[in-house]
């Protein structure tokens, strides 16, 4: 066995001696210690600190062409994407100023473990899973700060030292990533790095039960270390019971349903009281939901560097779907601009890179639809209560007249 460089654990799961091995994600002393570990011939299993979605990202480069656009706008998942893309991103950013490979000792402890014909066991928890519940755990104010957050980090200039990347190993790098942009680094902290520990430990548990390994090395990052090494110790839950408890997302808050549909509800009573006082209100009180609404919807697509038709679509979609929250602004006119700018295959090669500039998301056709979408919903999000108050004001004004 090689003398060890990275922080190691041992640890004995029933009939399995289990080895966890904390890496960072973009150290090359970590990469060559998954490789020193696993050529040694000592394991006939390996486990690495990634789901199916990241293994799929990191394993096939191509992965990102498969991605079904009209889907993710359809389903409203434009922002979970966009999260996942930022951190990808931030970590791509850190290992390209070194000419490391993001992930490169995940990648590593794979490929070598195909080599050798051994089994990989996937562990983490699926990214989207874990966003959903950190989005659950914050208020909508800490969501929009973090997410803002994450973006600037992306798209910063500024470089970091290779000291600092091996800092990263006092904790895990999706929680330096977050924590820096949160008020409450609790709020993430139960759901980014906790929750995984135990949601590992049970699937080590699972998977080395039902393969019957006899040696497992875990790769995971070094701040997941004594968590991970704590659930397996302390832990006897049944693991199935445990993984599907920490999949569950909660449901989403019933009050911002309803206070979207009364303000649709208030709006609609507006126009028919307008329309009641016989002066020609109501007509100037729709021209107004449209200008306003319309107005900032289409300003967001054109900020975004829309098609004239996205635009177009953005500026007569939001007055209509501001008065119904099942479907919003930034649905019609990212589809639309997906219609008019078809990605091409080399739009989503470039795109962990071209997002890392500003100039990048407007130049690459995948990251404007997603441009699109979010600031067309933001500029009908806006035009709504814009609108809203000053419909009634003019009411207001109205009554007391």
């Amino acid at each position: 066995m090689p003398e060890s460089i990275e922080p190691k654990l041992e640890l004995d799961l029933a009939e399995t001696r289990l080895t966890l091995l904390g890496t960072a994600h973009v150290s090359r002393a970590s990469e060559e210690e998954v490789h020193q570990l696993l050529q040694s011939g000592d394991y006939d299993a390996v486990a690495v600190e990634l789901c199916r979605s990241r293994f799929t990202a990191l394993m096939d480069p191509k992965a990102l062409s498969q991605m079904d656009l009209f889907s993710v706008i359809r389903q409203r998942r434009v922002a979970m994407v966009v999260a996942s893309l930022a951190l990808s991103a931030y970590q791509q950013r850190l290992a390209d100023q070194f000419g490391i490979e993001p992930g490169a000792e995940q990648r590593a402890a794979v490929r070598v473990a195909n080599e050798l014909g051994l089994p990989v066991f996937l562990i983490d928890r699926d990214i989207g899973i874990t966003l959903k519940r950190i989005s659950a755990n914050l208020s909508w104010w800490k969501r929009y700060t973090l997410f803002t957050g994450l973006i600037a980090a992306m798209l910063t200039a500024d470089e970091v030292s290779e000291e600092e990347i091996e800092r990263l190993k006092e904790g895990d790098v999706l929680e330096t990533t977050f924590a820096e942009f949160a008020q409450d680094r609790r709020d993430l902290y139960v759901p980014l790095i906790d929750e995984r520990d135990r949601y590992m430990a049970a699937r080590l548990r699972s998977e080395s039960a039902r393969s019957g390994a006899k040696r497992v090395l875990a790769v995971v990052g070094v701040g997941h270390l004594k968590g991970i090494a704590a659930y397996l110790e302390q832990d006897h839950e049944n693991p199935v019971a445990v993984t599907r408890e920490l999949e569950r997302v909660a449901r989403p808050s019933r009050w911002p349903r309803f206070l979207a549909w009364g303000l649709v509800v208030l709006i609609l009573c507006g126009f028919g009281f307008g329309f009641a006082q016989n002066t020609g209100l109501g007509w100037g009180l729709v021209a107004a939901w449209v200008i306003i609404n319309g107005g900032l919807s289409a300003m967001g697509a054109l900020i975004a560097g829309g098609h004239p038709l996205t635009v177009a679509s953005a500026f007569f979609a939001a007055p209509l779907t501001s008065l119904n929250p099942t479907i919003g602004a930034g649905m019609v006119a990212g589809a639309v601009e997906l219609s008019m700018r078809k990605p091409r295959v080399g739009d989503f090669n470039r795109l962990r890179h071209d997002v890392l500039t500003w100039r990048g998301w407007w130049r690459n056709r995948v990251a404007r639809v997603f441009l699109v979408f979010l600031l067309s919903t933001l500029g009908s999000g806006v035009g709504t209560y814009v609108a809203g108050f000053h419909i009634v004001d003019q009411l207001f004004h109205a009554g007391v007249s």
